[in-house]
């Protein structure tokens, strides 16, 4: 079955990441304010507040609490990175036998049934919130659509908020690999294997150079290899693909 690449772009409605220049509000996390503020009950930024609320969707999260949120992951015992993600596998399985033009019902129930599992092993997946965002549009339901395309773009803004992504001492930092891979997919950039440069840090070169000859981008994966069981080999998460999935529009 012929496979393309579906890029998260295609339902953004602006590159929210080109909108700002690259430096400008820039921020290397520091760990120590990230544990003090998510490990605090009385902080704006306690943790089980954040992912309640995160969860909920009963308001809109601020880009503050989008990086607390996802950052302050780290310091949670669900915080498994190289844990098996067997519900996301099923989600791919299912959007693979999706015909776009008249996806049906009960393919759609299955994938978010299986998506609001996934969510539990990996609660800031792009891939999931892309997919959930997908299942209920195409559903009609607006409102969740729109709630999965928020948390989808304030997560991805969230990590580009931590770097440029173009030197070695500015790069994205990421709690899962997978979650590289995805941000590099939502512009539209076709990615090879990644290289190791430090022990942190990990290049992606790109398969062609940008419009403004990037060749490709660093990302910090030290909380992954902080996590990382001593008989576990590292290997690249798989390539992200759908089977013909046209682009969407928000508002």
């Amino acid at each position: 079955m012929k496979r393309v690449l579906l890029l998260l772009a295609v339902i953004f409605t602006t590159a929210l990441s080109a909108q700002q220049p690259e430096t400008e509000g820039l921020r290397i996390p520091d760990e120590d304010d990230i544990a003090m503020r998510t490990m605090n009950a009385s902080s704006p930024y306690y943790y089980t507040n954040l992912m309640l609320k995160y969860r909920q969707g009963s308001s809109p999260l601020s880009a503050e609490e989008y990086y607390y949120l996802y950052y302050g992951y780290a310091y949670q015992q669900d915080y498994r990175p190289f844990a098996n993600n067997a519900a996301l596998d099923r989600m791919l399985a299912v959007m693979a036998g999706i015909n776009p033009d008249q996806p049906q019902v009960g393919q759609l129930e299955s994938l978010i049934e299986a998506g609001t599992e996934a969510m539990e092993a990996d609660p800031f997946s792009p891939k999931v919130l892309n997919m959930m965002a997908y299942a209920y549009g195409a559903l009609g339901d607006k409102e969740r659509e729109q709630l999965y395309f928020n948390h989808l773009n304030g997560i991805l803004q969230a990590i580009e908020s931590t770097g440029t992504g173009l030197k070695e001492n500015s790069p994205w930092h990421v709690l899962l690999f997978s979650h590289a891979y995805d941000l590099l997919a939502s512009k539209g950039y076709l990615y090879n294997e990644g290289r190791i440069i430090s022990r942190t840090v990990q290049y992606v070169p790109l398969k062609e150079k940008t419009y403004d000859k990037k060749k490709g981008f660093y990302f910090d994966y030290s909380r992954v290899y902080r996590n990382k069981p001593d008989d576990v080999e590292i290997k690249r998460d798989r390539t992200w693909q759908f089977n013909n999935l046209k682009p969407r529009k928000y508002k």
